[in-house]
Order: C-alpha cells, then structure tokens, then sequence
C-alpha cells in the first residue's frame, strides 16, 4: 500500500481515542498488516504492547504528555484494572513533578516480577487500605489510584527530597494537608523510608507554586540563607509586585523564572514590559531584585552566592 493511502486510511479509520489497542484497531478496519506498515513508516506510534497513538498526537505531545499517554495506554493494554501509585498517582492527581522518570507505577498486593509486568512499569508490592484508594475519570476511562495524601507518602519513600518536596508543595496546593500525609503514613505500617516521611513533612509549603519554586527553596535552606517570606506583596506605582521570595528587612527580592510564567495569560513581551516596569518602581523604592533560572538550578551552591551579593549589594544602598 503507497504511504499517502496508509496515511488516508488511519486516519480515516482510527477510533474515538487518541489512544488504541491492537483489537480496537482491527475492529476498525486496521489489520496487522497494516498497522505493521504504518508503524514502520511511522504513522502509527507503538507506546507499548499492544496500545497505539497517531505519531502526529505523540510528536504534538510535550513530555508530560506523553507520560499520561503512557498511563493510558497501560491502561488500554491491561485485561484487569490497575492501582497507579508513586508518581504515577501524582500525575494522575494533577501534582507537579520533576525529573522522576517515565515508568509506569502501580502497587500490587501479590508477589511479581517486574517481568511480569514489562520494562516500562515499576510495581510495588506493599497493602492498600480503602480509603487509600480513590479513582478518576481520563478520557472516559476510570482509573484508581492511590489517594493524594498516600501518594505523597509514598513518593517520599522513594525519591530523595527534592523530588519528593515537588509533589509534596503541589499536593498541599491541591487542598492535601500535612496531617491527612502522616495519617496515611501512619496507616500504611511501612517502616521502610518513614525517616523520609518525617523529613519531607518538615520542608514542604503551599506557597511554592512550582517545581522551580520548591527546588529554590531547598537550595536556599541548603545555603543557610535566612528563611525567606514566600509570595510577599510590595505596592509600586506600577501595581502589585508578588516576590516568589523575599527578605522584607533587607530589601531583598528573589525571583525564579520559570518559562511557564511568561506563556500562561498574557503574550510574553507584554508580560515582560509589565514586569520591568515593575522592577524599576521597586529599584526607586530601595528594593535589590536578583533572578534565577532553571540552569541555575543545577549549580544551587551559586543560589546562595547570587543572594548574598544581593544582600550586601542592599546594604550598601541604604548606607
């Protein structure tokens, strides 16, 4: 069959879903033959056996996109339902998360191997009580997983802090308290990682309103800075200035730039003059106002210093 006509004839027969399993598609007229061909010419992208998506929804698709994509075509694939738990839950759950892999999670109550289960999912054999599980509906589908609080417990067990610190800010965002963590915590009679547990539950805050935040945050208390005040308001001539972080007594503002904060609600040189013009009225009113970006994330030992010349660099304004 020539391309064009294999390309005409997926779509034209691809069913409701984005995502597709082998019967769903022969179902629609899409043979092993064919989908052979169309996935080697790349019509068809393979998420794992058994499941498909159009290459163009894939290529489209950002990475976290394609880690939803990912749950649901395990999903799709599987002939009973599945728990989704760790990070998995989280993206389910709508939490921020950075840097975890693409791994499917799922908890188990039986003895598996990971075999059993395939290379792109991660099983965890440990017990879930019913109010640990919760389910959601994803493109007409319903999925259970592992509730909010158990979820970020459990996260915690696995990651190291500051991974585990970027669901756990979120979580708490969704309405997640700290007590309804330790509960289920406490609930699930897991010793291992509980030490981690415990730590996570001493650094996490609400106020930090994404990944970049969290790790600044971290990487502040890890420098020794003085606690910062999160989400601080300063009036300008030029309107409300939100400090992501900021040091009141010494005059001292630490922004995070993450790109998602210039694209969400308005056209980003607007955004940017806005936000300039901002920054000036707080430079008039004695305000030292220092940036970070995500690459500066990778070095956090120089968050501490860039904060510190600020520091001096304020109090040598007011001297």
């Amino acid at each position: 069959m020539e391309s064009a006509a294999l390309r005409t004839l997926v779509k034209d027969r691809w069913p409701a879903s984005h995502i597709a399993t082998t019967d769903a598609l022969a179902t629609a007229g899409i043979t092993d033959r064919v989908l052979t061909a169309a996935v080697r010419i790349r019509v068809i992208h393979r998420i794992r056996r058994g499941a498909y998506v159009p290459s163009s929804v894939w290529s489209a698709a950002s990475p976290w996109e394609r880690d939803l994509l990912r749950i649901e075509a395990h999903a799709a694939s599987r002939s009973t339902p599945a728990i989704y738990s760790h990070m998995t839950a989280a993206r389910l759950l709508g939490c921020a998360v950075w840097d975890v892999g693409s791994q499917v999670h799922v908890t188990v109550s039986y003895a598996s191997s990971s075999g059993s289960h395939g290379s792109d999912v991660a099983p965890h054999r440990q017990p879930l009580g019913e109010e640990d599980v919760v389910s959601v509906i994803r493109n007409g589908r319903r999925l259970c997983l592992t509730s909010a609080a158990r979820t970020i417990a459990d996260c915690a067990r696995v990651l190291d802090l500051e991974r585990a610190a970027v669901i756990g800010d979120s979580g708490l965002r969704l309405g997640v308290s700290i007590a309804d963590i330790a509960a289920a915590a406490e609930r699930s009679r897991i010793s291992r990682g509980a030490r981690r547990v415990a730590r996570l539950l001493g650094v996490i805050d609400r106020r930090s309103e994404s990944a970049g935040e969290t790790r600044t945050r971290l990487a502040l208390v890890a420098a020794g800075i003085p606690a910062p005040e999160l989400q601080f308001e300063v009036v300008t001539q030029e309107g409300i200035f939100r400090a992501d972080f900021a040091w009141p007594e010494l005059r001292v503002i630490l922004e995070f730039d993450g790109a998602v904060k210039y694209f969400d609600y308005s056209p980003t040189r607007e955004v940017l003059l806005a936000e300039r013009r901002r920054e000036n009225a707080l430079a008039a009113m004695g305000w030292v106002v220092v940036r970070i970006h995500w690459a500066d994330l990778e070095a956090p030992e120089a968050i501490g210093a860039k904060v510190h010349a600020a520091f001096a660099r304020s109090a040598k304004l007011a001297s």
